[in-house]
């Protein structure tokens, strides 16, 4: 994939123009951001920095040909703003609430999005788990952070009835939902799937694994449902 180098340090790939349009600018701006303080704070490792735009930045900015338009999100375990960052530049008419528990990555997705500009970003320190109010959110979004059976447990309460989590996941993603089947209708989940993202932006294509959230999900939706049965 042809590229042309920012400060001979970051890769710019072509298709970084097709996904993210004018604001491509705002995306240079975020691999700066992920090169220098990203890397000097320990968000990332050095070794990464050759690879910030397919392996981190497109690779999460593709999950929004998956997210309707207008909707809210929360990015759980956000870390140094993936994959809440790239979606809110390639899709600024998306609600997108950051959420990380740990200061250091809290003060720099603050700094990042404050430099960006991004106004429909907010970034909350919190656990997912202790989020309120729960059962709000249309998507929830994730990145490396959990196995598919714990991260359902925290993020499916924070999703309104119908509400999809997108979790970006490796080569075993099927196989992770295959194990996790029996937890994840426990959970509420309605349905589970695996999606790809990406063709002809990232190689290889971002794998999701697409988990919808049934009127169980929520505390809320487990209230309703032992009214519906007495």
């Amino acid at each position: 994939m042809e590229a042309e180098f920012v400060d001979d340090v970051i890769a710019v790939p072509d298709s970084a123009s097709a996904l993210f349009g004018d604001r491509l600018p705002l995306a240079v701006v975020y691999a700066e951001q992920l090169a220098g303080p990203g890397i000097e704070r320990g968000l990332l490792g050095p070794r990464e920095v050759p690879r910030l735009w397919d392996r981190h930045i497109l690779n999460s900015a593709v999950l929004g040909s998956l997210v309707d338009p207008g909707l809210t999100v929360a990015d759980v375990g956000s870390g140094a703003g993936l994959p809440g960052i790239p979606l809110a530049i390639a899709r600024p008419d998306l609600e997108i609430v950051l959420i990380e528990p740990l200061l250091r990555r809290c003060e720099f997705l603050t700094e990042t999005v404050t430099a960006l500009g991004l106004d429909g970003v907010t970034v909350l320190r919190s656990r997912a788990e202790d989020v309120r109010p729960r059962g709000r959110f249309d998507v929830v979004t994730a990145r490396a952070v959990a196995p598919m059976d714990r991260l359902a447990g925290w993020t499916l309460p924070l999703l309104r009835p119908g509400g999809v989590l997108l979790a970006l996941k490796g080569r075993s993603v099927s196989e992770e939902l295959r194990d996790s089947a029996a937890s994840l209708a426990r959970m509420g989940a309605t349905s589970w799937r695996v999606e790809e993202a990406g063709a002809g932006v990232v190689d290889p294509v971002a794998r999701i694994a697409v988990v919808e959230a049934g009127r169980t999900g929520t505390p809320e939706g487990r209230a309703r449902q032992r009214r519906t049965k007495r």
